[in-house]
């Protein structure tokens, strides 16, 4: 047995209710119109007791027959205007509830791909399938034909994650390698000064290139959503990093400062201090080098009942429109692209990456003066003890 396409479905059940409202509304009107009638022929009968004859009673008929056809023209017209107001506004009412219900599979499809096209990430909402149930028609064919594409795409974003991360562990072991047979030539008696130098510049590339891949293999990590969260503070976590980068923060005459308040949320811990770490990081080294320049750390609930790590600092002034590019893998400001650059250019990306597979995001704005207000936004951790 052949099942109905939606098509056919809609046209017989538009069909049915328009056949049964003009049946509806015959009716109806006939009633009207014969009450009319009788009205008007009880009145005839009543007045044809009196016994009329020649000229009065010819003119007597043919104002009986305008008083008739009068009494026609407005049931048909008046009275039967307003049954096909009142019959016509409820079969809209019973074809907008059946037409909702027919096509709600549809609206189905749509709000799914709706929350798709919105997930933050592109990648991040391909988990999500229609997976619609009941008869096949049009729209199951279009909800099975959408979950089909949005699954291989998934399968092809994860794909590029594994070689990403896979790559990022073949690569690990030959740099390795290369750093130790450079510091074995640069450390031999025989090695001359031309060869130390040499090493040297050697040995920051290959650091380059190490910090280059475990920016990506975090990177890999960061875009998956976190399932095993624990409570973390973000007071600690900052109080932890600034002490970590005081070296860095001396030695590029950068002058640290921390307002750790209370900030408790959930998730995993150590992708949590690299996303402040990376900010902090990256206010230090994109900073001025004139001994002026600071790096401000703070922690706090905001007004919503959201968590806020907020790093600013002072530097070069950045353009509103250059703000939105320094999230994305390997986009720098200036100059900064030389092979020997201590940067990646992984930093940001990999903060807005560990936000958004936490629940939350990150927002920059330029700081007046030079510089730049990053603002990473977390859900806070609820309490479940009463």
């Amino acid at each position: 047995m052949t099942t109905p396409t939606l098509r056919g479905r809609l046209t017989l059940v538009y069909g049915t209710l328009f056949f049964v409202a003009g049946l509806t509304l015959l009716g109806v009107t006939y009633l009207l119109f014969n009450q009319q009638l009788q009205q008007k022929r009880t009145s005839i009968l009543i007045k044809g007791t009196t016994a009329i004859d020649g000229d009065k009673a010819l003119a007597w008929m043919q104002q009986q027959e305008s008083m008739l056809r009068g009494a026609a023209t407005t049931s048909l017209l008046t009275q039967g205007a307003i049954a096909l107001a009142v019959v016509g506004g409820a079969a809209s009412v019973v074809v907008w509830l059946v037409a909702g219900r027919v096509l709600m599979p549809l609206r189905q499809v749509t709000e799914t791909a709706r929350r798709i096209a919105a997930a933050p990430v592109a990648e991040r909402g391909l988990h999500e399938r229609i997976a619609l149930t009941g008869r096949a028609d049009e729209v199951k064919e279009l909800a099975d034909t959408f979950d089909t594409m949005v699954e291989r795409l998934d399968h092809s974003f994860d794909g590029q994650r594994r070689f990403v991360a896979n790559a990022s562990h073949e690569l690990r072991t030959p740099l390795t390698l290369n750093r130790a047979l450079v510091e074995l030539a640069m450390h031999r008696r025989t090695a001359s000064a031309d060869v130390k130098q040499l090493g040297e510049s050697l040995l920051e590339i290959n650091a380059r290139h190490e910090r280059l891949i475990s920016g990506l293999l975090l990177l890999a990590r960061a875009e998956h959503e976190v399932g095993d969260r624990s409570p973390v503070d973000l007071a600690d976590v900052v109080s932890h990093v600034v002490a970590q980068v005081a070296v860095e923060a001396a030695e590029s005459k950068v002058t640290l400062e921390e307002a750790a308040g209370p900030a408790p949320t959930s998730g995993d811990a150590m992708l949590l201090e690299r996303l402040v770490y990376n900010l902090v990081e990256n206010g230090i080294r994109h900073n001025t080098d004139d001994g002026t320049g600071w790096v401000r750390a703070v922690s706090r609930i905001a007004r919503d009942g959201r968590i806020e790590v907020e790093v600013s600092n002072t530097g070069p002034a950045v353009p509103p429109y250059e703000i939105p590019a320094l999230f994305k893998p390997f986009r720098r400001l200036g100059p900064d692209r030389v092979v020997t650059a201590k940067s990646a250019g992984l930093g940001l990306s990999i903060v807005r990456s560990i936000a958004l597979a936490h629940g939350g995001e990150v927002s920059a704005r330029p700081r007046e003066g030079g510089g730049l207000i990053v603002t990473a936004t977390l859900p806070r951790q609820v309490s479940t003890h009463h």
